[in-house]
């Protein structure tokens, strides 16, 4: 079977500030969350690396944006880190950061690299987190005045602009499941936090549309779809209910401008309405995104609960639906995650149907390995060939759903050279470059030799 993507489509890959920088220039940037984090409990990290042991782009990355173009990559996403920008929200920019971000973008867009950039990535700047992060309406304004600077200092090289990475995962990770710093169990705190970063996100797409008037901006989202265990009633409801609030809850107030009156409903039902008022609600109305980045690694399954839920527990969606391990699914190993391609088909299915056919971006895809020392080959470089098949397939369904008219425009992988990756550290490597975390000496796996072949014939 042949597969073809159009002319212009984006092949590249995606990364993070605080996942790829590393400590270089860390007198002029202010502490973030993970800083914060791992200051305070560093057992919590895997192998008890943290976040100043990352891949350091800040020091290689002319040798890094060599190794995009050794490894085919007309396109890249990072992001900017809003602690080294701006250390003190309320001052001025930081000289050596603007310096930095402007001289990364330019290069890439010199050597024919399409820069995509987003603002935030989870890296929430400790001092604002002590003024009460997404949970303070301040913080929203600051945050807006973040990206204002952003738009106004690299609005000439940046084209493509993000407001937020995954905004649900801050949402659940940092307020429901203690995933993410500040630990939190508090439903009430974690519906106003998804309301203020939709805010927010609104009032970055207002402020490019002001300054870089032939920008485009969007938001990434992390679509998993929900699967019911079987067509009985209560099984579907329970998928209905898990889409409202696992992938609806961002996608329609960014696309559409407005919450599923049902997810409303329900959040209202439980005593957890946000503070809001008519002119924040009017700007989420009036200031929707350009495009979609969508992030997609895994299904989501659920069946109707089996018992009834505890009414005195603090209120979690999984209070609808209980997730649901379908026997005979095929796993990745390592990272313990679900591998179903097909779902790639049904997202570009759904924006195609259900949002407009909006243009968007599979902004990050990719597969986890533990121990990939072990599939080192003779001549030194890891043959992961289980990731350029895990790519195939993946880009088998999205082909087949570009064939169909969805308006996809690019593919980036998660990720371009292993990086560090929260709790996890390195636990589980996903790039194209291997990463000697002693000797930060990078070497092309086999995965990113074929990576190039696949961009340059535009598919395989």
């Amino acid at each position: 079977m042949e597969v073809t993507f159009p002319q212009g489509f984006y092949f590249g890959s995606a990364t993070s500030a605080p996942q790829s920088e590393g400590a270089r220039g860390a007198e002029h940037k202010a502490k973030d969350i993970w800083d914060l984090w791992f200051e305070l409990e560093p057992y919590k990290f895997h192998g008890g690396i943290g976040p100043a042991d990352t891949s350091t782009f800040f020091e290689h990355w002319r040798e890094d944006i060599e190794l995009l173009h050794e490894t085919g990559q007309n396109s890249f996403r990072t992001s900017i880190s809003w602690s080294r920008l701006l250390p003190d929200p309320e001052g001025e920019p930081n000289p050596e950061a603007v310096e930095f971000y402007r001289s990364v973008f330019s290069t890439l867009r010199d050597e024919g690299i399409e820069p995509f950039v987003n603002l935030f990535h989870f890296d929430m700047p400790a001092v604002l987190q002590e003024r009460g992060g997404w949970e303070s309406r301040e913080v929203v304004d600051l945050y807006a005045r973040y990206a204002r600077y952003a738009f106004e200092l690299f609005g000439d090289v940046v084209k493509r602009w993000y407001t937020f990475n995954e905004p649900i995962v801050h949402v659940e990770c940092g307020y429901l499941q203690q995933y993410h710093y500040p630990c939190k169990v508090d439903p009430k705190a974690a519906v106003q936090v998804a309301y203020h970063t939709a805010l927010a996100s609104a009032l970055a797409v207002r402020a490019c549309h002001e300054i870089v008037p032939d920008a485009k901006i969007g938001i990434v989202l992390n679509l998993t779809p929900a699967y019911p265990r079987s067509d009985n009633p209560a099984d579907v409801q329970a998928a209905h209910i898990a889409e409202l609030f696992a992938n609806k809850s961002f996608l329609d107030p960014s696309v559409k401008g407005a919450y599923d009156p049902e997810l409303v409903e329900l959040v209202a039902k439980h005593g957890l309405m946000p503070d809001t008022c008519d002119e924040d609600l009017a700007i989420i109305r009036e200031h929707t995104v350009d495009y979609l980045g969508v992030n997609f690694y895994q299904p989501l399954r659920v069946c109707a609960r089996a018992s009834l839920p505890n009414p005195e527990a603090p209120f979690m969606p999984s209070y609808y639906y209980d997730v649901y391990a379908m026997p005979g699914r095929r796993m990745n190993p390592h990272r313990g995650w679900e591998i179903y391609p097909e779902a790639l088909y049904d997202i570009a299915c759904n924006i195609r149907d259900n949002y407009g056919n909006i243009e968007w971006i599979v902004s990050e895809n990719g597969m986890g390995v533990e121990g990939e020392e072990a599939f080192r080959g003779p001549d030194g470089s890891i043959q992961d060939d289980y990731r350029i098949e895990f790519i195939k397939e993946h880009l088998t369904q999205l082909a087949r759903g570009i064939d169909e008219g969805s308006n996809c425009i690019g593919y980036h992988l998660w990720t371009f050279i292993d990086c560090w990756s929260w709790l996890n550290a390195y636990k589980n490597r996903y790039g194209l470059v291997e990463l000697d975390l002693e000797t930060q000496e990078r070497r092309i796996k086999k995965s990113g030799r074929w990576y190039r072949q696949l961009a340059e014939s535009r598919g395989f």
